[in-house]
């Protein structure tokens, strides 16, 4: 039968998965690892993993069958093979609001708790609507791309006329289905992949003309990107650890038209002083390292396979990497921290240390809360640099 041909495809690469990769990583070594698995094979292991991670630790007492018959339930309303070999009474409520279903849910497993869907959840912002967030793991987040205010209605016509179904959520930020190819439709540089709520923390930026600014945990650029969207006269240094992500960011660099700006690559962790020890910057955008807690809707197998220890450490480094960056940031000029986390230990707690510790004041901060709005929930900061 085609359900017991699937069963063993998913148990096959469960068993097979460690979580040391991320999923999306994984799966394409594992399927060139397994040739004989065709196209559909390929497409039902994908869904059927996906949805299996997106229930956390809910019902641990199940097995792995019908912890994936449940979670594909909620995750889809589509039917699949599984949920009607294993749940026939379920089907007819496939199409039923999300609350609904999750009602049925709890109708048919008492011991059903949404609070396991996340099993960290007492380490979240007080900021944070537990409910909704939790609820948000069972629907992918959207895909998200930044373009300028003077292409916007350019790019809309080109993505209708080839029937991707677009939303445009203000006058940059265009909102498409998640795994929407875009590379044969618009061409290159002339927008940006880029969650909505990290376009958010632009916002929090406010850059000047000449400006000095530094983005000092780079990876391929987007917050720079962003940055220069906003203020294209601006002087910038651009670091990180990874010499890789330094040379992804010159390509992203290249199609978008930036040509002058200084790369380093950095270990914040280290006194940096002999290479910096004349920068003096108007701005520094610090994207920190983190637990990306507020990005499991995207990569779910998180849910299962995250060490709480891991918190701690974060925001200690966190800790340290603001204290190195400070010096070199001018009177009265910003700092903007942000993180991709939903934990308070990496966002409102370090805020709290460092305007103790350090000489900056706090302007403003958020939660931005992507969960209301199928996006990734992230943290943002601006604070100033108090008189030496």
């Amino acid at each position: 039968m085609r359900v017991e041909h699937q069963l063993r495809a998913f148990e096959q690469a469960l068993k097979s998965y460690d979580g040391n990769l991320p999923l999306h990583r994984f799966l394409p070594t594992y399927f060139k690892q397994n040739k004989q698995m065709g196209s559909f094979d390929r497409r039902w292991v994908t869904r059927h993993l996906y949805s299996f991670f997106r229930l956390g630790k809910a019902l641990p007492q199940l097995n792995s069958e019908q912890r994936l018959s449940v979670a594909d339930f909620l995750a889809h309303d589509t039917v699949s093979l599984i949920v009607e070999k294993n749940l026939p009474d379920f089907v007819a409520k496939i199409h039923a609001p999300f609350e609904e279903k999750l009602q049925f849910v709890k109708s048919q497993y008492p011991d059903f708790n949404l609070e396991d869907v996340y099993p960290p959840h007492s380490f979240l912002s007080s900021d944070v609507d537990k409910t909704a967030f939790y609820k948000s793991f069972f629907s992918q987040p959207n895909l998200f791309i930044r373009v300028s205010a003077e292409d916007v209605s350019t790019i809309l016509s080109k993505l209708q006329n080839a029937n991707i179904v677009v939303e445009q959520i203000s006058e940059t930020a265009l909102s498409l289905p998640n795994g929407t190819k875009l590379e044969t439709i618009l061409e290159e540089g002339s927008y940006q992949v880029q969650d909505l709520s990290s376009q958010h923390t632009g916002s929090y930026f406010k850059p000047n003309k000449y400006d000095k600014w530094w983005d000092c945990c780079a990876a391929s650029g987007g917050k720079t990107l962003l940055l220069h969207s906003l203020e294209p006269v601006v002087e910038l240094l651009v670091t990180d650890l990874r010499e890789s992500v330094l040379l992804n960011l010159d390509e992203r660099f290249k199609h978008a038209g930036i040509r002058k700006y200084h790369k380093k690559e950095l270990d914040l962790l280290k006194n940096n002083d002999q290479i910096l020890h004349h920068y003096a910057f108007d701005g520094i955008i610090l994207d920190a390292p983190c637990t990306g807690s507020g990005t499991w809707g995207r990569t779910p197998e998180m849910l299962t396979f995250f060490e709480e220890r891991k918190i701690s450490q974060f925001a200690t480094i966190q800790k340290v990497i603001v204290q190195n960056l400070v010096k070199y940031l001018k009177p009265g000029k910003p700092l903007i921290y942000i993180t991709c986390s939903a934990f308070s230990a990496e966002n409102e707690d370090v805020i709290r240390h460092i305007t103790e510790t350090l000489p900056l004041t706090l302007e403003s901060m958020e939660v931005i809360k992507g969960y209301e709005k199928n996006a990734d929930t992230m943290f943002v900061a601006r604070l100033i640099k108090t008189q030496d």
